[in-house]
């Protein structure tokens, strides 16, 4: 279980706006799919957090977009959990281009640990907290 999620892809011609590059609103959406995925991996699928009936609700995306991204180019999608409090999560993201290693944009969304049903935030659990090691600044990619 890797602490830091990889995901990559091949970048669709329907992720490209009018101006011949990857749209921003793609980037968010990868981002949530980036971090689905990098919890799956870690043993909390979206199921597993329905049967306790909890969920992570999104407070804030920040983005930086630093170089742009066109169709068919390879996409690698890192992310990890950069702070972890009573119930909030810090998650970031780094989108890089693997073919030049240039970092195209980095992100970060805060998540709140929420009752499912009433969509009060709630205390995180111990199970949840140990899936999760916290990437110190120092140590991101």
């Amino acid at each position: 279980m890797a602490p830091i999620g990889k995901t990559e892809l091949v970048v669709p011609a329907t992720a490209i706006d009018a101006n011949g590059h990857v749209n921003n609103v793609q980037y968010v959406q990868w981002m949530q799919a980036a971090a689905m995925a990098h919890s799956d991996e870690l043993g909390w699928p979206q199921e597993r957090y329905a049967a306790m009936g909890r969920t992570w609700i999104i407070r804030s995306h920040a983005i930086e977009y630093l170089h742009s991204a066109y169709a068919g180019e390879t996409i690698a999608i890192l992310t990890w959990v950069a702070d972890l409090r009573k119930f909030r999560s810090l998650r970031k993201y780094k989108f890089i281009r693997p073919a030049d290693q240039v970092v195209l944009a980095t992100a970060e969304t805060l998540f709140i640990f929420c009752d499912l049903h009433t969509g009060k935030p709630m205390t995180i659990p111990p199970e949840v907290r140990e899936a999760y090691a916290i990437i110190a600044p120092a140590n991101e990619p």
